[in-house]
Order: structure tokens, then C-alpha cells, then sequence
């Protein structure tokens, strides 16, 4: 009988070691090819890179807008960018302008 609880203590024990190494594996498995692992990190990288430059040229679209906003202002607007506007908008021209229409 004391042989027996003896063996099952070391089966026990066994069992838990074995259940550790496995833990241990998945970590391990997990801080290579998961997600935020060592292989994904070139991936984040680039992916960072491509995010920057969005947001560079978010920013400058920002700032020309900004612009076009300021020459916009009701109380010093630019009679450059209203001219601009009003022939765009509504189809308007100076009487010594030509207008040259081509085929699409």
C-alpha cells in the first residue's frame, strides 16, 4: 500500500512537470510566431512606416486646407481664391478670358 501512494505521488508530479513544459512551450511558441511575437515584428514595422506617411500627408492636406480656409476668411478674403471659386463654382469668366473646352 505505501508503494503505491508512493507511485502515485511521482505520477503526480510527473503529470505537473509535463503540464508546466507544456505552459512553458506555448509561451515560448507565443513570444515567437504570436501576434506581437518576433516574427510579427518586422510586419508592425512596415506597417508603422505606411501609418506615418498617412498621417504626413493627412497633415499636409491639413495645412493647405488651413490655408484655403485663412484666404477664405469673410473679412480679408483673397481676391485671387474668391475669382478662383466663382469660375469654378459657377461657371463664370472675365469678358477677356477664352474658354478652350476639350473632348473627354
Amino acid at each position: 500500500m505505501r508503494r503505491a501512494s508512493r507511485f502515485d505521488v511521482i505520477r503526480k508530479q510527473k503529470a505537473a512537470q509535463n503540464a508546466a513544459l507544456a505552459v512553458l512551450l506555448i509561451i515560448g511558441g507565443l513570444a515567437v510566431a504570436g501576434p506581437s511575437g518576433l516574427l510579427a515584428w518586422s510586419e508592425n514595422l512596415r506597417l508603422l512606416d505606411q501609418r506615418e506617411a498617412q498621417l504626413a500627408a493627412l497633415q499636409e492636406e491639413r495645412a493647405a486646407l488651413k490655408n484655403k480656409v485663412a484666404l477664405l476668411h469673410p473679412d480679408h478674403a483673397d481676391p485671387d481664391m474668391v475669382g478662383e471659386l466663382l469660375r469654378s463654382q459657377l461657371n463664370v469668366v472675365h469678358p477677356d478670358e477664352v474658354v478652350i473646352k476639350l473632348d473627354d
